[in-house]
């Protein structure tokens, strides 16, 4: 398939003078390395040499790009593999002419610049470059640019997002700003250069000492500094005269966002009447700072327990028994914080509940309830304990839920009603305390069509893409847009397989897969995981095997590409949907 350029055009390389050959295969070494396919042709459009990438793009008999075929033949050929761009075909509902197609694709050949991008399929971009040289000859590259059409609309996309949130950001009625690790601020909106009669332009990039006297910015790096180490809200209430003349309270709020080694500090601002109360907040607070005269007060208020206080358990009656009376629960965390709004959370609704800080705790109060015959009726685990205390309570044969922090303090309520709600909806004909002893946190406890795939990514497309291709294969899916949730998702629905995309919000890919190996531990159960690339790097690749994935696949994916990896990975399990 390979063909020299020389004085003399031949059909078989066995006539190819060695040079000639040497020419040819230094050329498609050359678009090996470009991941181009590239057309030679002369005055009388007969082709001198085609690269063998022409056949990653066009399905062509491989007579076709042999020395001394005609242009009009190879464009034939081309035609009658039936790939067009997609507008072309979308908006034409007659077929196309064969003869006009060629004879169109000709006569861009012989002008002297010609560039074109075609769109084949879903997410394929072909790039067409032509050139015409004054000595008739004719050059054709062809390159495959989804990748950077990709990376196009993903700038696009996030533009608009950064143009929206300055947007809704400078329509907010109250000053708002933010401040990296350095103290440096990186957004303000309109209210906030109101406030201060000034510009965004005279804030971005500096510190508060450079707009601000020593005294008050000193006063504002130490609660930012503050609030970035450790995390707490600070709200702080300071007396000041407004530019109306009139004497207003100014309350300050500033939380910290982001990931560790990125986090950022969001500030707000709201006026209050001078004989305005304080605030719920101060109720709360691990300290409280003031000033003799009253005229300035700050708090910090931690984190789990700023979470407790806003977000208020669900209706627990709506999914449970109404009376949970006796019901016996333990929770495992060193997180004081948390583990303190769980009870609060739970003796609500009448549970007996008791907290233990480690594993050694767990196994001492599991083995002296069981010695007194008492009854455990539910284990609540950190996420950061996870493996030894789970065996430590499947081992005294009482079930357990893991759970992470966030949810320890935040969605403790919904997670018990989900947990005894499904023993309620089991049947059993036995009293509920011993139904629910003799649950196991194990892959059991969920049922295997619940969720057969997994799949982790957090691009609304994609997620489009993979939803279409599974249900066209008929499986039972579930997709989680951070590497948190899917690691949460894995532990409650017990996919058998998960697709890893690797670049996630949160945990990352291999951050994930590496969780999941460390619960599964000793078990015996194994999830393939597969990760799915962007771009087939060897450096990706050995960190998908380091985090104990099972294979990789590369993007864009297909029915074809998943409907290998299930047959490979789930070929001994029965999991289509039943007609």
């Amino acid at each position: 398939m390979t063909a020299g350029v020389g004085t003399t055009v031949v059909s078989g390389l066995e006539d190819v003078p060695p040079d000639a050959s040497l020419q040819a295969a230094l050329l498609d070494a050359v678009c090996d390395g470009l991941t181009t396919a590239f057309l030679v042709y002369d005055r009388n459009d007969l082709l001198l040499f085609a690269s063998r990438q022409v056949l990653n793009f066009f399905p062509l008999p491989a007579h076709i790009l042999r020395p001394t075929t005609r242009l009009r033949d190879m464009l034939g050929a081309i035609f009658d593999t039936g790939i067009r761009p997609r507008d072309a075909s979308a908006n034409s509902n007659a077929a196309v002419n064969r003869e006009n197609w060629i004879s169109q694709n000709i006569a861009s050949h012989w002008r002297e610049r010609f560039e074109t991008v075609e769109r084949h399929g879903a997410d394929r971009w072909i790039r067409f470059v032509k050139r015409r040289l004054p000595s008739g000859f004719g050059i054709c590259i062809i390159s495959d640019i989804s990748e950077e059409k990709k990376r196009e609309d993903q700038w696009r996309a996030d533009l608009e997002r950064v143009q929206l949130t300055e947007d809704i950001l400078d329509n907010l009625p109250f000053p708002l700003f933010v401040k990296d690790r350095e103290m440096t601020y990186v957004a303000v909106n309109k209210a906030f250069c109101s406030k201060y009669q000034t510009t965004a332009d005279e804030v971005l990039g500096r510190k508060g000492v450079d707009l601000f006297s020593s005294e008050v910015a000193n006063r504002f790096e130490e609660s930012d500094r503050h609030v970035l180490e450790t995390g707490e809200m600070s709200i702080s209430r300071q007396r000041q005269i407004a530019r109306d003349g009139i004497e207003r309270d100014i309350v300050t709020r500033k939380q910290r966002i982001g990931k560790p080694g990125r986090y950022f500090l969001v500030a707000t601002m709201q006026d209050l009447p001078k004989e305005g109360g304080d605030f719920d907040e101060f109720t709360l607070a691990s300290s409280i700072k003031e000033s003799g005269d009253l005229s300035y007060r700050r708090a910090y208020v931690p984190a789990a327990a700023l979470h407790a206080a806003s977000q208020k358990p669900v209706a627990m009656e709506t999914f449970v028994p109404e009376n949970f009376s006796g019901r016996k629960v333990l929770v495992v965390t060193a997180d004081m914080a948390a583990g303190s709004a769980a009870l609060k959370t739970l003796a609500k609704y009448r549970f007996e509940t008791c907290l233990v800080h480690d594993e050694n705790e767990l196994a001492a109060f599991l083995d002296v309830s069981a010695a007194h015959g008492i009854r455990i009726d539910l284990v609540i685990a950190d996420n950061q304990l996870c493996k030894r205390c789970i065996e430590l309570a499947e081992r005294q044969n009482v079930p357990a839920l893991l759970v992470d922090g966030f949810q320890l303090a935040n969605e403790l309520t919904f997670l018990i009603a989900r947990h005894f709600n499904r023993e309620r909806r089991g049947g059993s004909t036995g009293s509920s305390a011993e139904t629910v002893s003799a649950e196991k946190w194990t892959p059991a406890t969920v049922q295997s069509n619940e969720c057969q795939i997994l799949v982790a990514e957090d691009n609304e497309i994609n997620q489009i893409v993979f939803s279409q291709i599974l249900e066209g294969l008929g499986y039972r899916y579930r997709i989680a847009a951070t590497g948190d949730e899917a690691v949460r998702m894995w532990n409650e629905f017990r996919p058998k397989l998960v697709l890893m995309d690797i670049s996630l919000p949160g945990f990352n890919g291999f951050e994930a897969a590496r969780l999941i190996r460390q619960v599964e531990g000793e078990s015996g159960t194994k999830t393939p995981i597969i990760g799915v690339l962007s771009q087939s790097f060897e450096k990706d690749r050995a960190e998908c095997r380091a985090s104990g994935m099972d294979d990789v696949i590369l993007k864009p994916v297909s029915p074809d590409m998943l409907e290998t990896i299930f047959q490979k990975y789930m070929q001994d399990d029965q999991l289509r949907q039943s007609l």
